[in-house]
């Protein structure tokens, strides 16, 4: 056979080989490709449930600040309205579920669910994600699930109620004060809210808070001191002459328990409030934010006991106690970005701003049963604005502009609403019923029967 025949074979018989061996690597491609898409599709599947599995952790260890309230609150008032203070927390709680389920969530977060439309423009009530959703038809899917952060936010409006309950405690008529707590978990803390943690206008012009220093705390302080304020001091707490006379509380133990209960809760309340754990950074800024938190919270605790021994000559439990609770509420801010040394500075001057404002409301005649003002108000304007030590991001300006605009509509909203209540259906209980004592006044039972009241 001539050369010239065999040449037109020759190339046929280098070229198969050569087409399958492209073949093969096309199909290796492919296989490649659908390998990383899977690999995507499991990561994006994995970041949301591990998102929703910190909100739904946080939200349960938030939740049990409710105990921690209840104990605070029922420690600190005297045993013949302690049942009283039991109520108002049970109470108080399931109204917040039921407000901001129906109307809060989606007023703090516009179209951040599943809803149905409203009447009028109004926000619907929140729907969740159906039953047997799948990662591809899950609203917002490299997130977390909407059930998740609607109960993760709705301890936080829950809280802000309680920080009221404690402040008004042994005067306030029960329906009256439930009445306002519908009204500030479904509308006043929600709107608020939504212009920071909702990417509304204070977002807009740089205002950061982490966990709700101010959104939180200082919101449910000045809705505190509205409160105080409208009710007046409890009879015999201050003298004509200005004496103050001090009302202990019934049971330290129960105060102190509750302390220990909502330190707990606090690493729900700023570790969640990270918002994510899909991520190697996540889930280490998450353990850098337990590791703040309880730092802030010792070192206020430390500096209350040390202060009132300079101050008073021997240490106050009641004062350390609640320079515990300062020092958390003044890392809320800003838990993440802070050293630990820093951390313990943030604290501890929360821990001093407690010992010195408590004197100070009685100065004013402010009656504040739990010192929920100086540990929730005071002690969160602090935090908010020590942002600025350790986030670059923050300014000075823009914080002071959401603790005014925070503290402004807080304050003015809560003392409309409360004025209403009192001329409309009252909202302090009558001298006599006082000096009973609400537990047998207002539900006609006691927390200790077989004790003596006082």
């Amino acid at each position: 056979m001539k050369l010239t025949k065999l040449l037109p074979l020759a190339a046929v018989a280098v070229l198969l080989p050569a087409m399958g061996l492209a073949q093969e690597a096309e199909e290796g491609a492919e296989a490649v490709t659908d390998a990383l898409a899977a690999v995507e599709a499991l990561n994006v599947e994995m970041t949301f449930v591990f998102n929703t599995l910190l909100f739904l952790i946080g939200g349960f260890l938030v939740f049990w600040m409710a105990a921690g309230f209840a104990m605070l609150e029922a420690g600190f008032v005297r045993s013949k309205n302690t049942a009283m203070q039991l109520t108002k927390n049970i109470g108080l709680f399931s109204l917040a579920s039921l407000a901001y389920f129906v109307v809060g969530f989606m007023i703090m977060y516009p179209g951040d669910a599943w809803i149905i439309d409203g009447w009028l423009g109004m926000p619907a009530i929140t729907i969740l994600e159906a039953v047997g959703v799948t990662i591809d038809e899950v609203y917002d899917a490299e997130y977390a699930s909407v059930g998740s952060d609607f109960f993760f936010q709705l301890m936080f409006c829950a809280a802000t109620a309680s920080i009221v309950s404690g402040a008004v405690a042994e005067r306030i008529r029960l329906w009256p004060f439930f009445l306002f707590v519908v009204l500030l978990t479904g509308l006043i803390y929600p709107i608020q809210a939504s212009w920071s943690w909702g990417e509304g206008w204070l977002d807009d012009a740089g205002f950061l808070d982490f966990a709700g220093s101010s959104i939180v705390h200082s919101a449910g302080g000045w809705a505190a001191l509205a409160g105080c304020i409208l009710l007046g001091a409890r009879r015999g707490k201050y003298g004509p002459d200005g004496k103050v006379n001090p009302i202990p509380g019934s049971n330290l133990a129960l105060a102190t328990l509750g302390v220990f209960i909502l330190w707990m809760g606090w690493f729900g309340f700023n570790g969640g409030s990270e918002l994510a754990l899909g991520s190697a950074d996540a889930a280490a800024n998450v353990s850098r934010i337990f590791a703040n938190t309880n730092t802030a919270a010792a070192a206020g605790a430390v500096a209350a006991l040390i202060l009132s021994q300079l101050l008073y000559k021997k240490p106050d439990l009641t004062l350390a106690l609640n320079g515990a609770l300062a020092g958390l509420v003044s890392i809320t801010a800003e838990p993440l970005e802070p050293s630990l040394g820093l951390a313990t500075i943030i604290g501890a001057i929360g821990g001093v701003i407690v010992v010195v404002t408590v004197p100070l409301l009685d100065k004013l005649k402010i009656d504040d049963v739990v010192g929920a003002i100086p540990v929730h108000l005071f002690a969160g304007i602090w935090g908010t604005l020590a942002v600025v030590l350790s986030n670059d991001e923050a300014t000075i300006g823009a914080q002071i502009t959401g603790i005014v605009a925070i503290g402004a509509f807080m304050f003015v909203a809560s003392f409309v609403v409360l004025f209403i209540i009192k001329a409309v259906i009252g909202l302090r209980v009558d001298a006599e019923a006082e000096e009973m004592g609400l537990d047998k006044a207002e539900l006609g039972m006691e927390a200790y029967p077989d004790f003596s009241r006082g």
